[in-house]
C-alpha cells in the first residue's frame, strides 16, 4: 500500500494529512507529532478563537527574503482554497470589520475537533510523542527514523514524505526550530531565523507605564526615514512597546533586512494636524478648574502617559498657565514624533511566528522540495511570515493543503 508520512501535527501538517487521504483515499496517512496531542498551537490562535483567515491575502501582507518566489507560491496557497475547504468540512464562520476570519463558534477547539473528526472517518493514523531524527531516500522513496514514546527508535518507509514540523517561535507550544533545522540537513538554502510578530524591547522603557494602552499610529524609522507605518493599540510595557501594530513592524526586523539605526515613533493624536493639536493644547489652559499639569490631560490621555509625554518634551513641572506659548508647539511635535530607540525584538516565547526558514526558491510551486521528488517542506518551516490577522494560518493550511494533493497526485502518476 503506497504510503504518504507527514512529519508535524500542527495546522499544516494536519490540512496535508487530511488532503492526502482525501485525494487518495486507497494510500495510507501517518501524522507523526512530538507533541502528546496534535494541535497544540493552533488551540492559541487568535487567542483561542482561531482567527483561521483573511479576506485581504496579498503578498505584501508577508515577510520574506524572496518576494518574487513568495508571489507564485501564495498565488498556490490561494488556488488550494482553505477557507473553502473548511466550508466542505462543515465549519460555518464569521469575516470581522477588520476582514478576519473565525469559526462562528468562536472556539479554536471546534476547528480542531472537527479536523480530527474527518481524519479519523478517512483512517489516517496520528502517532504522537514522537521525535523524527533523520531521513533519507529509500526505494524509490523515503525512510524516517524516529524515536516513539517509550523512547525506542523506529522506521518508517514512504512514497512522500510532507514536512510541517514548524519554526522555533512558541517553544511553550513543543516547537524548538527543529523544522528548520530538519530543512537544512535535507541541504536546504537557508535564511537566519528571527522571532517574527513580537513585542519590541527598548533602550530606556518607562516602567511606569506598564500596562497602560493608548490608540496611535506606530511608525518603524530608519534614522528619519519612514519605512512602515501601523494603526492600532500601543500597549506599554516595563521592557519597551507591544500591541499588534508593534508586532506587525518587528516582521521588518529581519537580519540582514533590518534598518541601520532602527526607531518607532508614536503619533498619539493620529487624525490631528500637528498645528491643530498645539492650538488645542493651548485652548485648554483657561478651561481648567484646577492649574496643575496632571489635570491638563483630563479627557486627553491616561494621567501617567500625559505626564511621561510632557517629560519627553522636555518641559517643566509647573503649572499649564505660567509656561510659554511656544510650549504648545513643543508638546503636539512631541505628542506626534514620540521617538522610542534602542530596539530589540522579545524571544521565540513571545513571537508569534518564525521569520526566515527554508529559502522560497528551494521549493515548487507544489512545494516540493527541488530536485526531491514527492518531498515537500511547508508552513513555518519555510521563509514566510504572515501579518497579524489570519495570514499566517492561510499560509499554512493553504500550504499544506496544495502539498498533500500534490503528494496523493504523485502516487497516482507513480501508479500508472
Amino acid at each position: 500500500m503506497a504510503h504518504i508520512l507527514i512529519l508535524g501535527g500542527g495546522a499544516a501538517g494536519l490540512a496535508a494529512a487530511l488532503a492526502a487521504a482525501q485525494a487518495a483515499p486507497a494510500a495510507r496517512v501517518t501524522v507523526l507529532e512530538r507533541n502528546p496531542k496534535v494541535g497544540k498551537k493552533l488551540l492559541a490562535t487568535g487567542n483561542g478563537r482561531c482567527n483561521l483567515d483573511n479576506t485581504a491575502i496579498a503578498p505584501e501582507k508577508y515577510f520574506t527574503a524572496d518576494p518574487a518566489a513568495l508571489r507564485p507560491l501564495l498565488a498556490a496557497v490561494d488556488a488550494a482554497a482553505p477557507l473553502a475547504w473548511f466550508e466542505q468540512l462543515g465549519l460555518y464562520t464569521r469575516t470581522d470589520e477588520a476582514g478576519r476570519v473565525y469559526p462562528y463558534s468562536n472556539q479554536a477547539a471546534d476547528v480542531l475537533a472537527l479536523l480530527e473528526l474527518h481524519l479519523q472517518r478517512h483512517k489516517v493514523q496520528l502517532r504522537t510523542g514522537c521525535t523524527v531524527s533523520t531521513l533519507r531516500q529509500s526505494k524509490g522513496g523515503y525512510a524516517v527514523q524516529f524515536a516513539n514514546p517509550e523512547g525506542d527508535m523506529e522506521s518508517l518507509r514512504a512514497d512522500a514524505v510532507i514536512c510541517a514540523m514548524g519554526g522555533a517561535a512558541g517553544p511553550q507550544f513543543g516547537t524548538d526550530g527543529f523544522g528548520t533545522r530538519f530543512a537544512a540537513a535535507c541541504g536546504g538554502q537557508m535564511r537566519p531565523l528571527y522571532p517574527c510578530l513580537t513585542a519590541l524591547q527598548c533602550a530606556k522603557p518607562n516602567k511606569s507605564l506598564a500596562g497602560i494602552r493608548a490608540k496611535a499610529a506606530a511608525r518603524l524609522l530608519d534614522g528619519d526615514r519612514v519605512l512602515a507605518e501601523e494603526m492600532g493599540e500601543v500597549q506599554f510595557t516595563d521592557y519597551g512597546l507591544s500591541g499588534i501594530c508593534i508586532m506587525q513592524l518587528s516582521g521588518l526586523l529581519a537580519p540582514g533586512r533590518s534598518p541601520k539605526h532602527p526607531a518607532v515613533e508614536l503619533d498619539l493624536f493620529p487624525a490631528v494636524p500637528e498645528t491643530e493639536l498645539a492650538a488645542l493644547f493651548a485652548a485648554r489652559v483657561p478651561l481648567l478648574a484646577e492649574d496643575t499639569a496632571a489635570a491638563f490631560w483630563l479627557g486627553l490621555l491616561h494621567g501617567k502617559l500625559g505626564r511621561a509625554l510632557w517629560a519627553a518634551a522636555a518641559l517643566p513641572d509647573t503649572a499649564p498657565h505660567a509656561l510659554p506659548a511656544g510650549s504648545w508647539q513643543k508638546l503636539a511635535h512631541t505628542a506626534k514624533h514620540w521617538r522610542f530607540e534602542g530596539l530589540t525584538p522579545c524571544g521565540w516565547r513571545q513571537a508569534q511566528t518564525t521569520g526566515g526558514g527554508l529559502a522560497l526558491t528551494e521549493v515548487e510551486s507544489t512545494f516540493q522540495f527541488r530536485g526531491c521528488p514527492a518531498l515537500y517542506f511547508v508552513g513555518e518551516t519555510l521563509d514566510c511570515a504572515g501579518s497579524c490577522g489570519g495570514f499566517n494560518l492561510h499560509w499554512a493550511f493553504g500550504s499544506g493543503l496544495a502539498a498533500g494533493r500534490d503528494a496523493a497526485k504523485h502516487l497516482c502518476s507513480r501508479k500508472r
